[in-house]
C-alpha cells in the first residue's frame, strides 16, 4: 500500500506533458518592454514564454530556465537606426528553432539581419539571447533564455 502511495505522489510531481500555458501565444507588451527597453515602444507582439526542462520525469525541483521567443513591431524607422550604427556589424542571418505556434506571425518576406555586438548590448552579458531585425517591416524576432528586467525600465 505504501509503494502505491509513493508511485501516486511521484506521478503527480513529474509530468511528461508540457503545460498548456507554455504553448499559448501571448500578445501582452509589458513583459517585453520591461526586458527589451532598448528597442523602444513595441506593438503587435506575438510571443511564448516556455519553461525549459519541465517535460522530463527526472526533473529536480529548483530554478527553472525560461525561454522567451517571439516577434514584435518597433516604431517606424527604429530598425534602420539600430542597424545603421557604425560600431555594429549586422549580417544577414535567419532565425533558427522557430516554434510552430509563432510561424504565422513572422513576416514571410523578412530579410533578417543579426549582430553579435547588438546581442551583447541587449543582454548585457547576463543572459543568452539573439535578436534578428528586419528593416523592411521594422520587426524584431527575439529568442532568449532568462531575460532579466532592463535597468532602463526600472523606476
Amino acid at each position: 500500500m505504501l509503494a502505491l502511495g509513493v508511485v501516486t505522489v511521484l506521478a503527480a510531481c513529474t509530468s511528461t506533458a508540457k503545460s498548456t500555458d507554455d504553448a499559448k501565444v501571448r500578445t501582452d507588451l509589458e513583459p517585453l518592454e520591461r526586458r527589451f527597453a532598448e528597442l523602444g515602444p513595441l506593438s503587435g507582439a506575438h510571443w511564448l514564454g516556455t519553461a525549459l526542462g519541465t517535460d522530463s520525469r527526472v526533473s529536480v525541483p529548483g530554478p527553472t530556465d525560461v525561454r522567451m521567443v517571439g516577434t514584435a513591431q518597433l516604431r517606424a524607422g527604429a530598425v534602420a537606426a539600430i542597424t545603421g550604427a557604425p560600431q555594429r556589424s549586422f549580417q544577414p542571418e535567419k532565425p533558427v528553432q522557430l516554434p510552430e505556434e509563432l510561424a504565422e506571425f513572422v513576416p514571410k518576406s523578412a530579410r533578417w539581419v543579426r549582430s553579435d555586438s547588438f546581442d551583447r548590448d541587449m543582454t548585457g552579458g547576463t543572459y543568452s539571447g539573439a535578436f534578428y531585425l528586419d528593416p523592411g517591416t521594422d520587426t524584431v524576432y527575439f529568442d532568449t533564455i532568462n531575460p532579466g528586467i532592463s535597468a532602463s525600465s526600472e523606476p
